[in-house]
């Protein structure tokens, strides 16, 4: 190897551990910080926001990048160097479009922004929250401005999470979505066969939750001698290298399905992250392709597999042994049944796989128009509710449940939530691939054997990291473009099962 890319690969492993070093602050803002260190914790983050920044689009590093380009020269356009430079060049052009002060701003109105959304959304003040909001609305609006699009504003923000993605290319995917997702709930709703269930309300002490879902992620391939699980006002994934992946939950002592579907959900993403390869570490082609192809794992763990018939005949018995006494009266096919319930929902992540993509859809709208200012803040828990009433046929009864209910827009996450429905799309199809390499797929769910579908996603997603840009991974693990029949086929065929429709 060259000194120039030596030089520039440890360049690029320095800038790769500040980030990991920010991201563990964030992880302890959301999980274990006291509260009063909020002001703090956000001078913390925009210092280490400037470094990041300044070190990242400094003159030396461009330097470096460029006799790396110059080193690469002639090897072969699939080696994992030139991918490396590439995607290094990628993101240097875009962080180099950003002043340092707009970057360093955001960092630290990140911080604030995450504390007063938990206070907002535990008091149900929406006007609490609302001006910081609008802040973070104008810096993610300047960033856009400064990184620059062609046709609509929201295509500089999607690119920062699903890259070769537009604005057009999401209304798109929801407009072939809607449809069908619009028939099928509608035959759901007028099925005589409705699910009953009771089953997943009931006394369920939290402490047997947490040994359950620690036990079941586990289960299911999360290393927890690599990662732990933690309890956060909204669960999430946050990984600080290959080896520190953590993960969050939330429980609720009446209801079952929130905490052990939420803890499978974000294993799901923390199995992507410790199987990118251990060569790829410290580099540009550690961690995931894009922000849809994490949400395929996470989906795909959760739902396809979680949802299953097979998963839920493994897992009834350990649920059984944990709480006797809330599913004395139960069975295996009830609680299949249950978690599979299909009715329009307050709650995004809580909700079915059928009605999911229309809270999706609704945050894509509100941002588009926030975005562009058809829509002012002030406005939004009244656009929040009529989307809600039109879309699902429910309107939120306080703004905790409704517009509050996420923690994305406080840390600038905007552009983010179309990726849960592009990961919607591609977990099915790579679960129409794995069953076909699979054939014995359900039974090896049913008998707790998961290391051969976790083996099939290491070799075909996970082993290549973030050096083929999703769509490009799509092809190479599925075969095919992303599109949404293998999804439709199989919400189809379950729905029409459990429904008898």
């Amino acid at each position: 190897m060259s000194d120039s890319l030596q030089e520039f690969k440890a360049r690029f492993a320095m800038i790769s551990r500040l980030g990991q070093a920010a991201g563990l602050l964030g992880w302890d803002q959301q999980t274990y910080m006291p509260s009063g260190a909020a002001m703090a914790r956000a001078e913390q983050m925009a210092a280490l926001g400037q470094m990041l920044h300044e070190i990242g689009t400094s003159d030396e590093t461009g330097n470096l990048l460029t006799a790396a380009e110059a080193a690469i020269a002639g090897q072969p356009e699939d080696s994992d160097d030139v991918r490396m430079v590439r995607v290094a060049r990628r993101e240097f052009d875009k962080a180099t479009k950003l002043p340092v002060a707009l970057v360093t701003e955001i960092a630290r109105h990140t911080a604030i922004g995450q504390d007063v959304w938990a206070r907002a959304r535990h008091a149900n003040d929406f006007a609490m929250f609302a001006p910081v909001l609008e802040k973070m609305f104008d810096l993610v609006r300047q960033s856009a401005e400064c990184l620059g699009y062609k046709d609509h504003i929201y295509d500089a923000l999607i690119e920062n999470f699903e890259p070769g993605t537009t604005a057009a290319d999401v209304a798109t995917m929801f407009a072939e979505l809607k449809p069908d997702l619009v028939a099928l709930t509608q035959a759901i709703a007028q099925s005589k066969r409705p699910v009953d269930d009771r089953v997943l309300h009931g006394d369920f002490p939290t402490e047997q939750q947490k040994a359950l879902t620690l036990s079941v992620v586990a289960a299911i391939g999360y290393d927890l001698t690599r990662g732990r699980q933690d309890i956060a006002e909204h669960p999430f994934c946050a990984n600080f290298s290959r080896d520190d992946v953590r993960i969050t939950t939330r429980f609720d002592p009446k209801f079952l399905n929130q905490a052990l579907y939420a803890s499978m959900h974000e294993a799901g993403h923390a199995m992507y992250e410790q199987g990118s390869p251990a060569a790829y570490e410290g580099t540009t082609l550690s961690g995931g392709a894009s922000l849809g192809v994490h949400e395929s794992q996470s989906r795909l763990w959760e739902n396809l597999v979680g949802r299953s018939r097979a998963f839920c005949h493994w897992v009834y018995p350990q649920l059984k042994s944990q709480f006797p006494d809330a599913l004395a009266h139960s069975d295996a096919e009830a609680f299949y049944r249950a978690v599979n319930k299909v009715t329009p929902s307050l709650i995004r992540v809580e909700a079915d796989e059928v009605t999911y993509n229309l809270h999706t859809l609704l945050r894509f709208e509100l941002e588009c128009d926030l975005l562009t200012g058809t829509l002012a803040v002030t406005d939004l828990p009244d656009a929040w509710n009529a989307r809600m009433e039109a879309y699902l046929g429910v309107t939120p009864p306080t703004n905790a449940d409704g517009v509050l209910q996420d923690v994305h827009w406080s840390c600038g996450l905007i552009g983010y939530f179309p990726t849960y429905s592009i990961g919607n799309l591609l977990s099915a199809q790579l679960w129409e691939s794995a069953t076909a390499a699979l054939p014995s797929l359900n039974t090896q769910i049913e008998h707790g054997e998961f290391d051969p579908l976790l083996g099939w996603l290491r070799t075909n997603v996970h082993a290549y990291g973030s050096k083929y840009l999703p769509k490009e991974l799509v092809l190479k693990a599925t075969g095919k473009p992303l599109s949404a029949r293998a999804y439709m086929d199989y919400l189809t065929a379950k729905y029409t099962d459990i429904y008898s429709l």
